[in-house]
């Protein structure tokens, strides 16, 4: 039977609590005049885990292009605008290609118009250099964003929801989408600055037998250990992302083809020594990389995918349970 309007199972509320970084709370049923059923739950604050540390103050995009977009404001200052290399990219043209930065200063946030076509404005208004407030409107071309302090609560509210639109849900790694918008902005930062770029995709060897023989859920199981072993791997630049069923990418910053190769080793005989047990039954389990490197500086993202697919597909080719590179 469905629960009643307005009921929210203990489990739920303990879950919320704990993703949010608030205070566990308890749900006691009782009966009152009203609900002699006992149906009725009272919710006690607990002790719980202590809330996490401050958080950086943000930006959000709230209309227009860029629709949920977010970008911290730490140490560094925040770059928006239309060009790729921005800290939060705008893709319109009534953005310029460096609309406004957004830094902090001693204890205040502050915004400087870069001297874009468009102004940029604060809660309507035209500015040159301003002082930002918890909830300030700031319009850049077609787009508004909302600036969050960083000791609102909206900003857990927007930090829950930017983590469902950027990660995958079962592997906890970025999404497809969030990663291809992070490979067009590393391919223009390395093309302007000539910098290496380098491309690993990862697919795991005769997965289909695994799901038929033991059920999606235990192939899900082996798709969360491989994330997890990716994540062990990479650098702190490093972007990971589950694209597809059983495909995986890793972008590597600053790494050249032969660098990219010793990584992509490392990670492949990490995974085929690691134990798997779908199922309950002990299982090998192998993945094959295909790697590829940005040609600078005529290179862009379709053929930076092409080569590494087209290298992944030889060590498919070759035996699988392997690392080939494109030439």
């Amino acid at each position: 039977m469905a629960p009643p309007v307005g009921h929210v199972a203990p489990a739920i509320l303990a879950e919320t609590a704990h993703r949010f970084g608030d205070r566990v709370h308890s749900s006691v049923a009782m009966s009152t005049p009203d609900d002699p059923s006992g149906i009725t739950q009272r919710t006690l604050l607990s002790g719980g885990p202590l809330r996490p540390g401050p958080r950086s103050a943000c930006v959000v995009v709230i209309h227009g292009e860029g629709l949920g977009r977010r970008a911290d404001i730490g140490a560094a200052p925040v770059l928006v605008g239309r060009s790729q290399e921005a800290d939060l990219v705008i893709a319109h043209k009534s953005v310029s290609r460096e609309h406004c930065r957004i830094w902090l200063d001693g204890d205040a946030y502050r915004i400087l118009d870069l001297g874009a076509t468009n102004r940029t404005r604060l809660n309507d208004a035209p500015i040159e250099d301003a002082t930002l407030a918890d909830g300030d409107h700031v319009v850049v071309g077609e787009s508004i964003l909302k600036f969050i302090g960083q000791t609102s609560v909206e900003a857990r509210y927007h930090e829950e929801i930017y983590q469902l639109a950027t990660h995958d849900a079962l592997t906890e790694l970025y999404n497809r989408r969030h990663f291809m918008e992070m490979l067009d902005k590393e391919i223009a930062r390395a093309l302007r600055h000539r910098r290496n770029l380098a491309l690993c995709i990862v697919d795991v060897d005769l997965f289909k037998p695994v799901n038929d023989t033991f059920g999606h859920i235990a192939g899900d199981e082996v798709l969360r250990l491989i994330a997890a072993i990716v994540r062990e791997h990479v650098r702190g630049d490093d972007i990971a992302s589950r694209i597809g069923g059983e495909e995986f990418a890793v972008l590597l910053p600053e790494c050249d083809a032969e660098a990219a190769k010793s990584f992509a080793e490392r990670l492949r005989a990490a995974i085929a020594d690691a134990r798997f047990a779908p199922g309950g039954s002990p299982r090998r389990i192998t993945v094959s990389v295909g790697v590829a490197s940005l040609a600078v500086p005529e290179g862009n993202r379709s053929a930076l995918l092409a080569a590494a697919d087209a290298a992944l597909y030889r060590a498919k080719h070759e035996g699988r349970d392997r690392v080939c590179v494109a030439p």
